[in-house]
């Protein structure tokens, strides 16, 4: 396999000086391409900070990231834009859709951003949709939709240029359970088609679904395992 995220001794210190807090301490971490991973901890342990820095949406204090052969460690603002855009996409909890703009149109938007032509936006948009189950419900907006539905409309805005990291950080936290399947079962088949899956949860049951867990704590990687268990 070829490494997609190398990260080494990685640092992320809060408040430096007498009353810091080391949210990352001395991380080392490598996931390949066509991973599914899980990271898991609780309030506090370090993975939404970790988070971050895997989505490039902060830079470590020390230590090195490198992504996809590139080290993202010290790049600007405007740099890290740049990769997030051409490399990750992110799918949220809180589903993060614009109320008066269609499905469709959220999905949309962020390609609008990268400067992707108008024909060719508005096709990746309907497959994506199409891909997430969602071909009837494309000029529904927001609130015409489920939790579920509003959730796959994010994914398909995640996967509509198909970069090669999906980050989802607790994508079924605001879900019922028969919604929590469907995600997860999205997830699976992205994972399936080749990108690379990257699970951020506190929830054990959720993590079990990924082929690797790795778990966090007090900001060090505490244990970093093959999921042996059948995915679900």
């Amino acid at each position: 396999m070829d490494e997609l995220i190398e990260i080494r001794e990685m640092c992320k210190i809060y408040n430096p000086g007498e009353n810091e807090v080391r949210a990352l301490d001395h991380v080392n971490l490598t996931i390949n391409k066509n991973e599914f991973v899980a990271i898991i901890g609780q309030s506090g342990s370090g993975k939404s900070t970790l988070m971050n820095m895997l989505g490039c949406l902060d830079v470590p204090s020390s230590g090195t990231y490198i992504l996809n052969g590139q080290d993202v460690s010290g790049l600007t603002d405007d740099e890290l834009s740049d990769i997030r855009n051409r490399e990750i996409g992110f799918i949220f909890q809180g589903f993060n859709l614009i109320s008066g703009l269609t499905a469709l149109e959220n999905v949309e938007l962020p390609l609008i951003y990268r400067g992707v032509a108008k024909k060719e936006r508005m096709r990746l948009s309907r497959v994506a949709l199409e891909k997430v189950g969602l071909k009837a419900r494309m000029e529904h907006k927001p609130s015409e939709m489920s939790g579920g539905q509003q959730q796959r409309v994010a994914i398909a805005r995640a996967i509509a240029q198909a970069p090669p990291v999906i980050l989802a950080d607790e994508p079924t936290g605001n879900l019922d359970s028969g919604s929590t399947k469907e995600i997860m079962e999205i997830l699976k088949e992205l994972h399936g088609e080749g990108r690379t899956v990257i699970l951020i949860t506190h929830d054990n049951e959720i993590a079990a679904r990924a082929r690797r867990i790795i778990r966090i704590m007090d900001g060090h990687i505490v244990e970093d395992k093959i999921n042996d268990i059948e995915e679900n």
